[in-house]
């Protein structure tokens, strides 16, 4: 029996998800990078994928309970309504009008971080075969949230792409979005993003910045 996929790094897995891509029959797809490091595997992705392939940059936050960080209730992008893990909502005894101060803190930090990347996506994006890159999608929330951000300028095809992804995450994203999602591995047994990578490390905004064109 083989063990789990384990990539080198985020350049490995955007190499290998490449692979996959290149089964799609995409035509001049442009790769939005969700920060951070989602830029890098979008980047060497979009370096297998060949001439026509661009690559761009998109910000999606977690909103959680003040003073509890690590409590992930939904997630907001620069643009377009938070999306709400209810279970985690209904455990917390909360509602998202509760919230409405947490989701304009984040929504107003996912803003400023695209404005320090420079980000493009909704310039280039209509019409356009339009491709929404991670590193790794645990429970798919914040991967939601863009995704919503983005089909709202018109793409001509909307994809989300990912080196791996927890097995119940699909079917969920099915369900709640219903658009086409890839991945190089979906464990059967998933703890975390980071458990399939040797290196992942963090990184910082000029890292993405460097990647960006």
């Amino acid at each position: 029996m083989t063990g789990p996929v384990v990539f080198r790094n985020r350049v490995d897995a955007g190499r290998a998800l490449g692979v996959v891509l290149s089964r799609l029959g995409l035509v001049r797809p442009l790769l939005v990078g969700l920060a951070r490091g989602g830029v890098p595997v979008a980047d060497a992705a979009a370096v297998v994928l060949g001439e026509g392939a661009e690559v761009d940059v998109g910000v999606a936050r977690k909103v959680t309970r003040p003073g509890r960080p690590e409590a992930g209730l939904g997630a907001v992008a620069a643009d377009g309504e938070p999306v709400w893990f209810t279970a985690a909502l209904e455990r917390q005894e909360l509602s998202p009008d509760e919230l409405a101060d947490a989701v304009a803190q984040e929504r107003a930090e996912a803003r400023r971080r695209e404005a320090v990347y420079g980000a493009t996506w909704r310039e280039r994006a209509p019409g356009r075969h339009v491709v929404l890159v991670d590193d790794g999608v645990a429970t798919g929330m914040t991967a939601l949230a863009a995704l919503r951000a983005l089909a709202a300028v018109g793409p001509a095809r909307l994809v989300l792409a990912t080196p791996v992804i927890a097995p119940a995450t699909p079917p969920r994203l099915a369900v709640e979005w219903g658009g086409e999602v890839v991945a190089v591995t979906v464990p059967e047994r998933f703890r975390a993003v980071g458990d399939h990578y040797e290196d992942f490390g963090q990184l910082t905004d000029e890292d993405v910045r460097g990647v960006l064109p």
